[in-house]
């Protein structure tokens, strides 16, 4: 007789791409533990994404549960029309909330896990279920920073974060005061699916020469200064930008193909911003990151001393990248400065509580 599933209702905040690819790294690890666990992921994020990253059969349940900041690319952040969009979220909230506990409540789901739309607190406590949440910061944390008009927002995310019954907080966290019950966890985070020679062997990549992974998340950069690649001609240069220019130096990476984990065992070098996912990737790799400073999100800070202690590393400024001539790849990474080793063990420690849970 078949098993019948045991859905999950997991819910990924509506910015970037980044807490899709973490989430996905702990859903794996418990359907390693518990094949018959049923995700259903509940993300406007594309589903290639979900495809690349998710393991075995997922539902995809489109919604956005919160907004995140609207930003022209990964550097940038659009206040005005953050704002906007939260106030058109929030008037819409109650609404989806019921919507989404009835949805809840007909699937038979025992559990919500987050990371970390606010919102999904409020529709599993309608639903009569626990919400879990996994991160490293809150969005009251990030709109705090913005200004007065935000501050009714920051008021109702606590109220809503308060209703969560379980944090797991991950490295790199601001306190996350809002949250009544947390423990931390190790890293999470997804490893490369495939060796680094076979990697290298289907896309046609001189293993002797240089290579560096230019990567800032599912909104690009604007205005990447591709023109210094022109002082590298013996140097390979990885991107997942769709707009770069044809360089002789430069492949364009498939997106729905690739995941930047994977090619970074081959890279001197991973370029990018300071994000939780990308940062966890390298780390967990050991690859060396040069990691372009930003500004607008107050967990850049925590991402940046993160780095420093426990990562190969360089970091730098706007005008270093924009401006500067790059000569930081030519020099040695600055080695990690704490101690101790980081502890990598996340995606098992929440996906052993969330396999306890299910089995009671």
């Amino acid at each position: 007789m078949a098993v019948k599933p045991v859905p999950l209702y997991v819910a990924a905040t509506a910015h970037g791409f980044g807490h899709v690819t973490r989430l996905a790294a702990v859903v794996n690890a418990l359907r390693r533990r518990d094949p018959n666990v049923l995700p259903i992921w509940v993300t406007p994020a594309p589903r290639w994404l979900l495809e690349r990253y998710v393991e075995g059969s997922f539902l995809h349940r489109q919604r956005a549960l919160d907004v995140g900041v609207v930003q022209p690319d990964g550097l940038q952040a659009d206040l005005p029309a953050t704002l906007a969009a939260l106030k058109t979220f929030k008037a819409g909230a109650e609404a989806l909330i019921q919507e989404e506990a009835e949805f809840i409540r007909a699937q038979g789901i025992p559990l919500v896990l987050a990371d970390v739309p606010p919102l999904a607190a409020a529709i599993a406590q309608a639903a009569g279920i626990p919400c879990w949440m996994a991160s490293n910061f809150g969005w009251d944390f990030i709109y705090q920073e913005y200004g007065p008009q935000f501050q009714p927002f920051v008021v109702w995310i606590r109220e809503l974060y308060g209703r969560c019954q379980r944090l797991f907080r991950l490295p790199f966290a601001e306190p996350m005061g809002a949250f009544p019950c947390q423990e931390a966890v190790g890293l999470t985070g997804s490893d490369p699916r495939y060796l680094a020679e076979e990697v290298a062997q289907r896309l046609g990549l001189e293993r002797e020469r240089p290579t560096v992974l230019l990567t800032f998340g599912g909104l690009g950069l604007q205005g990447l200064p591709y023109g210094r690649l022109e002082d590298f001609p013996d140097w390979q240069f990885l991107t997942f930008d769709q707009q770069a220019p044809a360089l002789p130096n430069l492949r364009v990476l498939n997106g729905q193909v690739w995941r930047p984990v994977d090619v970074m065992p081959l890279c001197r070098w991973v370029v990018s911003k300071p994000g939780y996912g990308t940062l966890a990737e390298a780390l967990r790799c050991g690859t060396p990151m040069a990691c372009v400073n930003r500004f607008g999100f107050a967990e850049s800070p925590l991402l940046v001393e993160g780095l420093r202690r426990y990562g190969w590393h360089r970091i730098l400024s706007a005008e270093e990248f924009f401006e500067g001539s790059w000569d930081f790849l030519r020099d040695p990474p600055h080695p990690p400065q704490a101690p101790e080793e980081l502890d990598r063990g996340g995606n098992e420690a929440i996906a052993g509580a969330i396999a306890a849970f299910l089995r009671q």
